[in-house]
């Protein structure tokens, strides 16, 4: 897991990523920043598991990414299946890509083939 956590950050614009159970407990962490794990744990956590809540109460879909941009980073949470993959990118990254390598990072990790 760890060294598909590696190559998502070799992504340009990507500056850290985690794989977090749902209750928010790091199951794996590659940060380059200075972030404290923990507290990104349960802050993915927290708010997709009230987004998920929302969306059941909206008859929608289940949740399958949250993006948060401020002025001085991006964060996604995804369901990854096993939890939620936690990517944290700098305000400029190209948006696309990232989640590109995000949906490749999700199938590498649940076993399936990659897009591309």
């Amino acid at each position: 897991m760890y060294h598909i956590l590696e190559g998502l950050n070799k992504t340009s614009g990507i500056t850290g990523c985690m794989v977090v159970g749902k209750d928010g407990i790091v199951i794996a962490a590659d940060l380059n920043t200075q972030i404290d794990e923990e507290a990104i744990g349960a802050l993915a956590a927290s708010i997709t598991s009230n987004i998920q809540k929302s969306l059941e109460r909206l008859n929608t879909s289940p949740l399958t990414q949250v993006t948060i941009e401020a002025d001085n980073a991006k964060m996604f949470f995804s369901d990854a299946g096993i939890g939620l993959l936690v990517v944290v990118c700098e305000p400029d990254v190209n948006i696309g890509l990232v989640r590109l390598e995000i949906k490749n990072a999700i199938h590498r990790l649940t076993g399936q083939e990659a897009v591309y």
